[in-house]
């Protein structure tokens, strides 16, 4: 049984622009070089080569693993009527008396920069199926926090 990969509706563009860059642009690029640095002449101690045809292998390897997320993608629908913290939602809380704002998403599209956290994260996954006004308590390797939530969007 194929892996499913929870993804929200922008990250499943996300990830067809990428596919579409490396596809249409990475590739050829790549393939490129290989050309440049074979014309050089001996491929056994052609540092140039050696390097094209590793960055081909993980161009490659990122386009198979693009393809295999897309064709087992799950979207996440965000409704707007979240009376509990679910895969999509956005959710305000309260922690060392500040306030921060998390979407919750699918592993792959986490990026805890722009706010966005894992349900598989032990913060998404202690705030999945809580309320506002319930307050959470999260270990982390930085110790143990306690999260107020305010607000679910």
């Amino acid at each position: 049984m194929a892996k499913k990969y929870l993804l929200t509706p922008e990250g499943l563009i996300k990830l067809n622009e990428e596919l579409k860059h490396l596809i249409e642009v990475k590739r050829k690029e790549v393939i490129e070089r290989i050309r440049e640095a074979a014309s050089h002449g001996d491929l056994s101690e052609n540092a140039d080569y050696a390097q094209a045809r590793e960055e081909q292998s993980f161009v490659e390897g990122r386009i198979e693993e693009i393809e295999d997320m897309i064709k087992n993608a799950e979207i996440i629908t965000a409704t707007t009527n979240h009376t509990s913290v679910s895969i999509g939602a956005t959710v305000t809380v309260k922690v060392g008396g500040k306030e921060r704002k998390y979407t919750i998403v699918g592993s792959n599209e986490a990026n805890p920069g722009e706010g966005k956290i894992s349900n598989e994260s032990l913060v998404g996954k202690s705030l999945l199926g809580k309320r506002v006004g319930e307050k959470v308590s999260v270990t982390t390797p930085a110790g143990e926090s306690e999260y107020e939530i305010l607000a679910i969007e």
